[in-house]
């Protein structure tokens, strides 16, 4: 399904009903949409799973529609997260469809996509084509930062400082989910790709799955920054879907450093820039002759991370894990000292 989850079908969705399956979280990593990444961080698969299944669980408390339906214990039993008896890798969900999205090519509408024969496919009983992005804050790193001035949220500022900037009020915003390239879009556009599924209603729930990860986080000693979800529509209702709260979804910050793998991206915009601009130059160029695919147009490769690194970003994810959930799952340092590889 992506780069970092795969997805076990065990009944497919149908115009009329969702279906059945399974998320099996790995320990591969993307960054800068690149896919695959040359390594891989050992338990941040599990690290993950077993955060955005807290957060389903407490979503679910409070009353937010989703599509999970529990985790899978070591006899491949589905329960809740509280009678895993280790760390889960495995999230059963329910599923819906997701049509292709065919592309038209240069002078299409909706950057060339076909959203349309979509939507017509989907008949009602869909994932949403679109990521709803709420933010609280501007870390370095956003990309809100090249997009927008800080006078259009109430800021006294000319220029964005070089420092996370906290909003007066949570931000939502809405980019495509399934182009080869993210494109942010205004309301109006996204209003038009989100199909039968309520615009208002996708911006209510984004801001109530933020309030709600926002307050677990500011009890474990977090700082909620920004985060996204993906929603399916089903029977009239929009449903969180995909999986909510984590440190690949959202970006947190603990003691003023970045806990996410907003870490790896620095890393690699410091370590290895040439390839940090080979993939925008490549992203700009698809741009330009109307294609899909930047990838194969880029004519730079990752580097790996060195092997401390890899440890230390696994430390990241289950040390943050572990405060986060205010459960040990896993054998991991503190997390201040994990987040020190960082900096040395």
């Amino acid at each position: 399904m992506t780069s970092v989850k795969t997805l076990r079908v065990e009944a497919g969705a149908t115009r009329d009903a969702l279906g059945r399956g399974v998320f099996e979280f790995s320990d591969r990593y993307s960054v800068f949409d690149w896919g695959e990444m040359p390594d891989l961080i050992p338990g941040k698969g599990a690290s993950l799973c077993t955060m955005g299944a807290f957060n389903f669980e407490r979503l679910e408390a409070e009353g937010v529609p989703t599509h999970y339906r529990g985790v899978r214990n070591a006899d491949g039993e589905t329960v809740p997260l509280a009678d895993a008896d280790e760390p889960p890798t495995e999230m059963a969900i329910a599923l819906t469809q997701v049509p292709d999205l065919p592309f038209e090519g240069e002078g299409g509408t909706h950057g060339g996509y076909d959203y349309d024969a979509y939507h017509a496919a989907a008949d009602g009983n869909y994932l949403v084509p679109l990521e709803v992005v709420f933010r609280n804050s501007v870390p370095v790193g956003s990309s809100l930062r090249k997009r927008r001035d800080p006078a259009e949220f109430d800021l006294d500022a000319d220029e964005w400082p070089e420092e996370p900037v906290d909003l007066p009020e949570p931000v939502v915003e809405f980019s495509t989910k399934y182009e080869e390239q993210d494109r942010y879009l205004s309301r109006a556009e996204a209003d038009e790709i989100a199909g039968e599924a309520s615009i208002e209603e996708l911006d209510g729930l984004a801001r109530r799955v933020n309030e709600v990860v926002t307050e677990r986080a500011e009890e474990a000693g977090f700082t909620h920054e920004d985060g996204k979800i993906e929603c399916l529509y089903v029977d009239g209702e929009v449903r969180v879907a995909d999986v909510a709260g984590t440190f690949d979804e959202n970006r947190f910050a603990y003691e003023g450093r970045e806990v996410s793998k907003e870490v790896v991206r620095q890393y690699y915009k410091r370590a290895d820039p040439e390839w940090v601009e080979a993939v925008s130059a490549a992203k700009r160029e698809a741009d330009e002759r109307g294609v899909a695919d930047w990838r194969e147009l880029c004519e730079e490769s990752p580097d790996p991370l060195p092997d401390e690194l890899v440890q230390a970003t696994a430390d990241v994810y289950a040390a943050g894990a572990n405060r986060y959930t205010g459960r040990e799952w896993f054998d991991a340092p503190p997390l201040a000292d994990a987040l020190d590889a960082f900096e040395a």
